[in-house]
């Protein structure tokens, strides 16, 4: 047995935060078995903003276990107990939590390979299968919150048995802890299922779970920013297509889905033959491609389709807008010769870069390499994954790489945009594709009048338009810029006598395109603007009388407050010069508790919250 030789060199902050929250974890599972001695203990990994521990326990966990479990984690921190690391055989560690009934550490065990070292820390009085590291005393982890409890299963199989999740959250200071406390009331307020309902965006039904239900002011909202998409795209050369929703079974046979994707498709049979709704769209996309003769210089062909797209989701991963059953994807596919990959791929960055600075994101990109499952030739795989990190090279902009991450058929680029609360989605995404071209058999007719192979990139700027509104609603907090907000805005009469006044107002705003509203209800005038400023609308219009007789409108913005007084046709310029200029006329306050990026390398799917 061993112990763990100290570290000399500094470490960073992102290492001494996943060490910070590993140790929680272990502190909390000790306070679980000394309420619950029988616990038995599956993982307990730490997360972007905290860590999370999954127990099987005899009963369901209230508040007052929560509580119980924070006061024994206090007493254990304050004890500023050691973490010792041990290193056993493997058949002495599997013998070792045999004995002590912990079957989800056995499992763990069984599937470390032959020769591998297997590792446990001790702390007090619990002994924890862990790969490490830890700090190096309990006293350190003494800024802790425990925050909720979820249900889960053991490796995410719904057949076995359920187990129980803690989350919870542990800083370096108190004064961190503070602020992620504070931020996290602030993203309960801005969760988009909440404003949603609010801004009479959306809403949901659970006849039709994973699927929104759009409102008439989030239908505006959704189709202006397909209009951006649209418009970007066009200018861009892309070329829009729409296909169908449904396809016999033989379409994803050959594009290889039907054997790595079907268990995430709905599944149908008609007449006799298997049907499927086609959860993405490249391979109905193969299918018009090949639907015509191309020539080396019809490339690149770049073809759009916003189609609606449908996946099986597991009902426990519905999550309002992010996680969906049916949703559109603002997907493309982009043919190329060899020798424009490199380019193309430069111009897509680009697309993305100009679509996402419109609000104010910070883009981090990841470079995902070549899966366990791949699908193809090894050589045609490094060839991709060489040019694609050859084009993020040549774009400039910093990257990490994924290992391991990329798709079946090919490497990716992955765009991560962080939020206003410092928060991390994962959005965008640029794929090379080798695979397809070979098994849908596409061909161009190339310079020596022989058929040549073209090599596919698969894109999505949005990511999906379901996914992406989510992101922005909780980055804007709801008070979106004036050329994207439903209703741009709302003109309100000081008295019933004044309705017809706003009424013109409203027209000539109205005949120059903008989207208003008038408020005629007979309320008091600071009612009204404080429902409209509720309902974040970006430009709030007062008449009275006086304004009436001088042929005005007295303005209010919900970014500045109270303007002045403008005619209705020079205000209608102004707001009409934002909407062409896509002027970003938020003020946005951005908080950043993380303060080192790579704090993402602990979990990219932990964005808690």
């Amino acid at each position: 047995m061993n112990e763990d030789p100290n570290k000399t060199r500094e470490l960073t902050r992102a290492e001494r935060l996943y060490r910070l929250r590993h140790s929680c974890a272990h502190i909390m599972a000790q306070a679980v078995q000394e309420i619950f001695p029988g616990a038995s203990l599956a993982i307990g990994p730490p997360i972007q903003d905290g860590f999370y521990y999954d127990f099987d326990l005899p009963r369901p966990l209230t508040d007052e276990d929560l509580t119980e479990i924070s006061k024994r984690m206090n007493k254990i921190v304050a004890g500023n107990h050691r973490f010792v690391r041990k290193v056993l055989p493997r058949e002495e560690a599997r013998r070792f939590f045999e004995e002590r009934g912990q079957g989800f550490k056995v499992d763990i065990i069984n599937r470390i390979p032959e020769g591998e070292e297997v590792s446990i820390y001790e702390s007090d009085r619990l002994v924890d299968l862990c790969a490490g590291p830890h700090a190096r005393y309990t006293k350190k982890c003494k800024n802790f919150k425990l925050l909720s409890v979820s249900g889960a299963y053991w490796r995410g199989d719904e057949t076995g048995p359920q187990l129980q999740r803690i989350y919870g959250t542990v800083w370096p200071t108190k004064k961190e802890l503070e602020q992620y406390l504070e931020l996290r009331e602030e993203a309960k307020k801005r969760d988009h299922r909440k404003l949603g309902k609010e801004l009479g965006l959306f809403w949901f039904h659970p006849w039709s779970p994973g699927s929104a239900f759009w409102k008439p002011k989030g239908t505006t909202l959704y189709q202006t920013l397909e209009e951006h998409w649209r418009k970007s795209h066009k200018e861009a050369g892309y070329l829009e297509i729409r296909n169908p929703i449904i396809y016999n079974k033989a379409l994803f046979e050959t594009s290889g889905h039907w054997d790595h994707y079907k268990e995430n498709m709905f599944t149908m049979e008609s007449h006799g033959q298997e049907f499927a709704m086609k959860p993405m769209n490249c391979p109905d996309t193969m299918l018009y491609y090949k639907s015509e003769l191309h020539s080396y210089r019809d490339l690149p062909l770049r073809v759009s389709e916003g189609g609606l797209l449908h996946r099986n989701e597991k009902p426990g991963t519905l999550s309002g807008l992010t996680r969906v059953r049916q949703f559109t994807q603002d997907d493309a596919h982009v043919f190329v010769r060899p020798d424009q990959i490199e380019s193309e791929i430069g111009e897509i960055i680009g697309l993305i870069d100009r679509t996402y600075s419109l609000f104010e994101f910070e883009l981090k990109l990841f470079f995902a390499t070549r899966p366990d499952n791949y699908m193809g030739e090894l050589e045609k795989w490094d060839r991709a994954e060489a040019q694609l990190r050859r084009a993020l090279e040549a774009s400039g902009k910093p990257f990490k790489v994924n290992a391991g991450d990329g798709t079946f058929y090919g490497p990716k680029i992955d765009f991560y945009v962080r939020d206003s609360l410092g928060r991390d989605w994962q959005t965008a995404t640029v794929q090379l594709d080798f695979q397809l071209p070979e098994r849908f058999e596409l061909t161009y007719i190339g310079k020596g009048n022989r058929p040549e192979r073209p090599v596919v990139i698969h894109r999505a700027v949005y990511g999906s338009f379901e996914r992406f509104i989510a992101v922005l609603v909780e980055h804007l907090g709801g008070a979106f810029p004036t050329w994207l907000a439903p209703v741009q805005a709302r003109v309100m009469a000081l008295t019933d006598e004044i309705n017809g006044y706003a009424r013109e107002v409203a027209a000539i705003l109205r005949q120059s395109g903008l989207r208003v509203e008038v408020d005629d209800r007979s309320e008091k005038i600071g009612y009204k603007i404080r429902e409209a400023e509720t309902q974040k609308i970006p430009y709030m219009l007062v008449v009275g009388g006086r304004d009436r007789d001088a042929g005005v409108v007295d303005v209010r913005t919900y970014s500045e407050g109270r303007r002045g007084t403008m005619t209705p046709r020079d205000l209608a310029a102004e707001m009409l010069q934002k909407v062409q200029d896509q002027t970003f006329d938020v003020k946005l306050k951005k908080v950043d508790l993380w303060k080192d990026e790579d704090v993402l390398e602990i979990d990219m799917e932990g964005r808690g919250f």
